[in-house]
């Protein structure tokens, strides 16, 4: 659809977006250490043991022993920090690295970590209960970063953002057309479109929980939708 790119929207609270960056980083080292770099046997068995199980977080199910190295229920965080491959933990942290940094700025480094947290779980929530009773683990930050879109939509709607449309077109558009535009299109997906290994209601989730959280967790006096451009 598109690939941001770069955003013209300068910090204004904090000097360095430190969560974000470290959230980023937190996700590659799971890649490379946790998923020994997507490689098998360890993406599989990572997946399982890391990632969210419908029949398992809801304990109609369990692991194998060697397996579950984790409390089930911190499944609902842990997916999140692991990725299908390269160009999975690739697209989830260059929307990341685009949008994160101002909402950090608007929230606060420690309610932007909650944030983040609260849309993964959200995302995985939505996720499970869309899938009651299936085996096939979920992986990804896409609930939590569908958060964050929503998030940076419903701040900074008029802030223009250079994107590649089609993978090959730059163009610089406002981030309501950008955003607006990915939103629905996740949302068609979830309603209408074909059955995949996308998890569309993950998505889903995190981008109904960023927009109300971003409504009461964002800073005294930050307003909503450029009201002060």
């Amino acid at each position: 659809m598109f690939i941001p790119l770069h955003d013209q929207n300068r910090l204004a609270h904090v000097p360095f977006p430190v969560v974000n960056l470290s959230l980023i980083a937190a996700n590659v080292a799971a890649f490379l250490f946790v998923q020994n770099y997507g490689l098998e046997p360890a993406a599989s068995a990572s997946a399982f043991s890391h990632g969210l199980i419908p029949s398992v977080f809801l304990e109609m199910k369990e692991l194998s022993p060697e397996l579950r190295v984790l409390p089930d229920s911190l499944s609902v965080i842990t997916y999140a920090f692991l990725h299908g491959d390269w160009w999975h933990l690739t697209g989830n942290m260059l929307f990341l690295w685009v949008f994160g940094d101002n909402i950090e700025d608007a929230l606060g480094h420690i309610k932007y970590l909650v944030f983040y947290l609260l849309c993964a779980a959200a995302g995985g929530l939505a996720y499970t209960i869309s899938n009651i009773g299936s085996d096939v683990p979920l992986v990804g930050a896409s609930g939590a970063v569908s958060g964050v879109v929503a998030a940076y939509l419903m701040l900074h709607p008029k802030v223009k953002v250079w994107v590649l449309v089609l993978g090959r077109v730059p163009l610089r558009l406002s981030a309501g057309l950008v955003l607006g535009a990915w939103v629905v299109y996740q949302v068609a997906n979830a309603a209408f479109g074909p059955e995949s290994q996308v998890a569309w209601s993950a998505h889903i989730g995190g981008l109904f929980a960023g927009c109300v959280l971003v409504v009461f967790m964002r800073r005294r006096g930050v307003p909503l939708f450029d009201r002060d451009l």
